[in-house]
């Protein structure tokens, strides 16, 4: 029996596969009809849950956190402290059963930025689940303006502490004040006499303090000078907390308008009993707010 020869397909016939070839792979479709189907799509990473009650809490800071001048002329008094005190309904008595026993306050009169590394080395030892910082009027209130904090140095020192927070205790929550508005604080303590007696006497806050009633040029630009560098201050402040995910900021510290009621009777300055319970309750809305303050 003869063999039969199997005909080759034409030139064009190939030419028209190889087109049809190329239009399937181009539309992601196979020569099967099957349907494309699409890559499933990435999930945005889970933020961490704010815990508005924690059970432990370490603060830090300076003389506002420590209750200085609130109770007796030029001593601490951390009993009325904002954060840990126990004769004024502070964050500590507010959030715990026992603050006592499950608060620590390592701020310090006359703290600045460049001490809030150590303070918070010694604070991640207790584990605490809850941190609070009211630190940086220090790194303003100086005996000149020229001798103010740089404002690289007060991010670096900042940044350094919330990084040795997270690589101790990565889920524990910051709140973070803002540095009070110490240009309203000199215009509220300026009506007072013995307040400004004492702000020479004791060299309280020189760069916005000193000469309290002279309003001359040099004078206002000094004070000027400060308050612009509070504001940067803050603004770092801000910015540094918003890059971490259990970091609030509470800008209404700042903000507060605070009054004679509220300022020490001996400095008129800092906190008095009542400030300290302001700050208190500014601070309490904020952590246990279930969603960020804006």
């Amino acid at each position: 029996m003869g063999t039969t020869r199997r005909r080759r397909p034409s030139a064009g016939i190939r030419t028209a596969a190889a087109v049809l070839g190329a239009a399937l792979l181009a539309t992601g479709c196979d020569d099967g009809g099957a349907e494309n189907k699409a890559s499933p799509a990435k999930s945005a990473p889970t933020r961490p849950a704010w815990n508005t009650r924690p059970e432990s809490l370490a603060s830090l800071g300076d003389s506002i956190t420590r209750g200085f001048d609130a109770c007796s002329v030029l001593k601490d008094c951390p009993e009325v402290s904002w954060a840990t005190g126990t004769e004024v309904d502070s964050v500590a008595r507010r959030l715990l059963l026992s603050p006592q026993t499950s608060s620590w306050n390592y701020a310090r009169t006359g703290a600045r930025m460049a001490d809030l590394p150590d303070q918070m080395r010694s604070a991640v030892t207790h584990k605490p689940q809850l941190v609070t910082v009211l630190l940086g009027a220090n790194d303003a209130c100086r005996s000149d303006v020229t001798e103010m904090t740089p404002v690289d140095r007060f991010r670096a020192d900042f940044e350094s502490s919330l990084g040795t927070l997270r690589s101790s205790l990565p889920k524990s929550q910051v709140y973070v004040a803002g540095i009070p508005d110490l240009k309203r604080l000199w215009s509220e303590g300026r009506k007072n006499a013995l307040g400004k007696q004492i702000w020479k006497m004791a060299s309280i806050c020189p760069s916005m303090l000193r000469d309290a009633d002279a309003v001359d040029e040099a004078a206002e630009e000094r004070r000027a000078q400060v308050d612009k560098r509070v504001g940067e201050y803050n603004a770092v402040l801000k910015d540094v907390c918003s890059r971490d995910a259990l970091c609030r900021y509470d800008g209404a510290v700042n903000g507060y308008g605070f009054t004679g009621q509220e300022l020490s009777r001996w400095d008129w300055f800092h906190p008095s009993k009542k400030g300290q319970g302001e700050l208190a309750g500014m601070a309490y809305r904020t952590i246990t707010s279930k969603e960020p303050v804006a």
